[in-house]
């Protein structure tokens, strides 16, 4: 038997990783779990030390095994644009991906995209994982992240896929009964649908008017009855007249376009959301992530509302 670590290795354990148990692992590898365990058992007497802290459902990774499924997978990444430089792979997506989204948005947008991309490249296996605040860009849990606002990390390459403004708006039937809002300090008085999502202030929202060195910024801080960590929760909340929303240009144009919503102070400006895709420079060269990336694109190059949201 080998000593140390082996290549089949590599790439075993991180499937195990992401599945985060061993009879996830054994179900996605098609494999007894028993298997899965034994692989397993042999790989840490290999190495002599203990890479998971097993229990009956679920698993977590020792300091080691942490460090051995960073390097693990940064070794596979390489290995990957290595074969597309030197043509071995021909540039056809295939393995696996992973993808990670907002909650709201990503299923209804990124999930319908998902898909459509896996009947186009057949060869590929597609991991989608919805979160209420996006990993940490320092991770290396997953290939892609879509997600809001460009990150200022510079060790990650940040893709622009589509211009995304929040927008305020209310059910026609909330303002007939409460009154419009002429200026922002009047949304004090207004019911304000609440979302808690991400490292946001919640509950406080900011209108500008102006251009350049006149810009004057008001921060509001609002209240309301109804508070959730979902985006499409709210929006059913303000097509059923309970308040103002703030919410992203994407989730909500159907509805303003078909008159559900109307807009509530257009003519102040509220902070800017476009839609990004961060994958880590090592996965430049990937063609699975290359193919993503441009397929996610070339549909979110189409105005918000003509695709099917959420």
């Amino acid at each position: 038997m080998g000593k140390g670590i082996q290549a089949a290795d590599l790439g075993f354990f991180s499937s195990l990783a992401s599945a985060g148990s061993l009879s996830a692992a054994a179900r996605e590898m098609g494999i007894t779990t028993p298997a899965v365990s034994k692989h397993l058992a042999l790989m840490e007497s290999r190495l002599g030390v203990a890479l998971v802290n097993r229990t009956t459902r679920r698993m977590g990774l020792t300091p080691e095994g942490e460090l051995y499924l960073e390097n693990a997978r940064r070794i596979l990444g390489e290995i990957d644009g290595m074969e597309e430089l030197l043509g071995v792979s021909k540039a056809v997506p295939k393995g696996l991906l992973r993808v990670n989204a907002t909650l709201g948005f990503g299923r209804s947008h990124v999930a319908p995209l998902i898909s459509q991309f896996v009947r186009k490249y057949p060869e590929l296996e597609v991991q989608l994982q919805l979160s209420v605040n996006p990993p940490a860009l320092t991770e290396d849990a997953f290939d892609v992240c879509i997600r809001f606002g460009a990150p200022p990390d510079s060790r990650v390459i940040a893709r622009h896929l589509a211009p995304n403004r929040r927008l305020l708006c209310a059910s026609p039937a909330y303002l007939a009964q409460h009154g419009i809002p002429k200026v922002p300090n009047d949304l004090t008085k207004h019911n304000c649908i609440g979302i808690r999502q991400g490292e946001e202030a919640y509950g406080v929202w900011r209108l500008s008017s102006g251009r350049g060195r006149s810009v004057q910024v008001e921060a509001v801080k609002t209240r309301g009855s109804l508070t959730t960590n979902d985006g499409e929760i709210a929006v059913n909340w303000a097509l059923d007249g309970h308040g103002i929303l703030m919410r992203a240009q994407w989730d909500i144009e159907r509805h303003l376009r078909n008159g559900r919503l109307v807009p509530v102070l257009p003519q102040y400006f509220t902070p800017d959301a476009d839609i990004y895709a961060i994958y880590p420079q090592r996965h430049q060269l990937a063609a699975r992530v290359r193919a993503f990336v441009d397929f996610v694109g070339h549909a979110f190059s189409q105005p918000p509302g003509t695709t099917q949201a959420g």
